[in-house]
């Protein structure tokens, strides 16, 4: 029996969208308590075809597109959609239990607040690797009473978030993991937040970035254990030389004292979701770089929320390049989609401008017929947008250095496009319950609208009254000056390797609606949007480069027994509550698996198994949740095992390494740390067969 739990903590101890306020204010720099960033006055424009026919009744017509015009207004777009959407205004048939497509096969696991992570029965899981764990040849054992910079420096980071485990030799992997940001609270016995030491923060430099470890996996079981100091295993910090790539490089914009040529930027900085390609490296966004920086002004801040005042780490007090007013140019070379290379530990990692400069949740890559890569990024801000970056430059196979150095630039050249949706519901029918419209779905159609254009001899600006370098440097500018549609939080973007359809999480926006802040639209429904939702997207004839596309929520989360939620159409008194969707991937069979980031029904943070075809179409089902005070992140789903970061854990207002809220991972009396699990079944079978 599905139950849902008591709401934890009292409104002092959490921040909108259910984190706690110790997350919000070492992960993000407290964003949802600033002002909005986009004041830009992008409207919503559903009524502007009230009366039209609906996506529906166009999609199950002949495939035919009304194309945009180059202004970026939406018309009616049609593609390919399954027959199971026209049943949602009805009622979704209730299916047979034997129809469980493969992958889900497994007893959901109840809503809870235990401290560990819950699995389903007949599972069993193991601790893959913990925060200071030795991985690089010479790091010492961890010892958290007497950390130093050196150390760190060759350890495994601390709230690991994206994981990436990519095919070595044997029964070896590599495992590619982000560390998104410090809570100093919880790494340093008596940490004093307004006098850190030097240190502490350059321990904290360490902690930041990348880590890649092989990993060698037990032949009977799908436990992970690492292999320390192999040749491949790497460390990438805060400080660690980065090439700047793409149609910003050497730009006025990006150069600083340490780097006058622009083009060479040290270390990488809150990275949180990622994705790999298909050609063996892996992709990592730059999120929340904005709190790391100090003393900005309103004319250094260009909408990315950078404090006037100290930062919450102070390392303006040791290195000035975080000082805004000492070095404006510096905070130009974050934010951006980094790429790294785990068989190469000699190669040096890029940041890819061409992807634009935003709060990067990650990137995920789908290849157009022809070769070229597609990647699909959101910016996850309140009200900001999320793109996509079409190159023109194929893909190459092989394995020679030629041909990986030419995969390296695939991301410098190409055009980099904003998502405008249109509803096709009046919106007056668009009350900010939640309330589905007259035709049963929140859907419509959507333009992707050129903001700028990268060649080998340049760059060209599709933004009137923008340079092609402001647009990739300032690239939330481009976005409001051609009316990109504001969204709830978008944050982690897939491709469904099986139908080609795109999914979009968007995680919440309780400014929706409040204020003078933008209403509710159909793309985003509720206004005080508390759990989010997931978006679908198909691109005109299931082509990537397209610049038309069709959308509809896939799902809208919360409690199953509000009458605001969406679950595809299917009966929602079997399904698994779900809030403030974040990170997703998807299972070998094509099923969507979706993390969450401060659920608000009162259960800790999950991963969840959805059916996005079929008989069972928006059937979720939790599989995990994680300790008190973590978020699920990075999730890899294989054939034989589920991998999950498990990040900050125990990060509970009022805790500290003397008084810890969690145990986990392991027990009373040390510390607690963000780690790497796997989970497998005890039989050895696939996951949810």
């Amino acid at each position: 029996m599905r139950k849902l739990l008591p709401l934890i903590g009292s409104p002092s101890e959490s921040h909108p969208g259910g984190r706690s306020a110790m997350t919000c204010r070492f992960r993000c720099g407290d964003a949802c308590f600033h002002e909005v960033p986009n004041t830009s006055t992008n409207e919503y424009v559903g009524d502007v075809i009230a009366g039209a026919l609906s996506r529906r009744s166009v999609m199950r017509a002949a495939a035919v597109v009304t194309v945009a015009t180059a202004a970026g207004t939406a018309v009616n777009v049609a593609g390919a959609q399954g027959a199971e959407a026209a049943t949602a205004a009805s009622g979704h048939p209730r299916p047979s239990n034997s129809s469980v497509p493969r992958g889900l096969r497994f007893t959901a696991v109840e809503p809870n607040t235990a401290d560990a992570v819950t699995i389903p029965g007949g599972y069993s899981q193991n601790v893959v690797i913990r925060w200071g764990e030795p991985i690089v040849k010479g790091a010492p054992a961890f010892d958290p009473e007497n950390q130093t910079a050196a150390a760190q420096a060759g350890q495994f980071g601390y709230n690991n978030d994206f994981l990436a485990l990519l095919p070595l030799h044997g029964n070896q992997k590599i495992l590619v993991a982000n560390h998104e940001y410090t809570d100093e609270i919880l790494m340093f016995r008596g940490y004093d937040a307004a006098n850190p030491t030097r240190e502490q923060v350059e321990i904290a430099w360490a902690a930041h970035g990348l880590s890649a470890v092989v990993v060698e996996g037990d032949r009977r079981t799908g436990k992970l254990t690492p292999v320390p100091r192999h040749p491949l295993n790497r460390r990438v910090t805060a400080t660690t030389e980065f090439r700047i790539t793409g149609p910003a490089a050497g730009s006025d914009l990006l150069k600083t004292s340490a780097d006058p040529t622009g083009r060479k930027a040290f270390g990488t900085l809150n990275n949180c979701a990622g994705g790999t390609t298909p050609w063996g490296t892996t992709l990592h966004g730059e999120e929340n770089f904005n709190q790391y920086f100090a003393n900005a002004s309103s004319a250094t801040d260009k909408r990315y929320g950078i404090g006037t005042g100290a930062s919450e780490r102070k390392w303006e007090r040791f290195d000035k390049r975080f000082d805004v007013a000492q070095e404006p140019n510096e905070v130009h070379r974050f934010g951006y989609v980094v790429e790294f290379d785990p068989y190469d530990p000699s190669s040096t990692p890029r940041k890819h401008t061409a992807l634009g400069r935003f709060k990067h949740e990650g990137a995920t890559i789908r290849l157009t017929s022809d070769g070229r890569p597609v990647a699909y990024t959101g910016d996850d801000e309140r009200f900001d947008y999320f793109y996509k970056f079409v190159s023109s430059k194929r893909m190459r196979h092989g394995d020679s250095r030629s041909v990986r150095e030419h995969n390296l630039t695939l991301l410098d050249e190409g055009t980099l496009y904003v998502a405008k949706l249109t509803g096709d519901s009046p919106a007056i029918e668009i009350d900010g319950t939640g309330k589905l419209p007259a035709d049963g779905e929140f859907d419509g159609s959507g333009t992707w609208i050129p903001l700028a254009t990268a060649t080998a001899n340049g760059a060209v600006s599709h933004v009137e009254g923008m340079s092609a370098e402001e647009v990739f440097v300032f690239t939330r500018l481009a976005g409001d000056k051609v009316g990109a549609t504001k969204m709830d939080r978008p944050e982690d973007i897939e491709p469904n390797p099986k139908t080609g359809k795109v999914y979009v999480a968007l995680t919440n926006n309780t400014n929706r609606g409040v204020g003078t802040n933008a209403k509710a639209d159909e793309p985003n429904p509720r206004n005080a949007n508390k759990h989010g939702h997931v978006l679908e997207l198909t691109e005109r004839w299931n082509r990537p480069e397209s610049t038309s596309f069709a959308w509809l929520l896939f799902l809208v989360a919360g409690d199953p027994d509000d009458p605001a939620t969406y679950f595809a159409g299917f009966p929602k008194d079997d399904v698994s509550p779900i809030s403030c969707p974040d990170n997703v991937a998807f299972d070998p069979h094509g099923n969507l698996w979706i993390s969450t980031d401060g659920a608000q029904l009162g259960s800790h943070d999950g991963l969840f198994g959805v059916a996005t075809q079929g008989a069972r179409r928006g059937d979720l089902k939790q599989f995990l949740t994680v300790p008190k005070g973590a978020e699920t992140c990075g999730p890899v789903i294989g054939e034989r095992q589920v991998l999950v970061a498990v990040q900050h854990p125990g990060e509970i207002t009022g805790a500290t390494v003397e008084a810890p809220a969690s145990t986990w991972p392991d027990g009373p009396g040390t510390y607690v740390r963000p780690a790497v699990v796997a989970v497998w079944r005890k039989d050895g079978c696939d996951i949810g067969s």
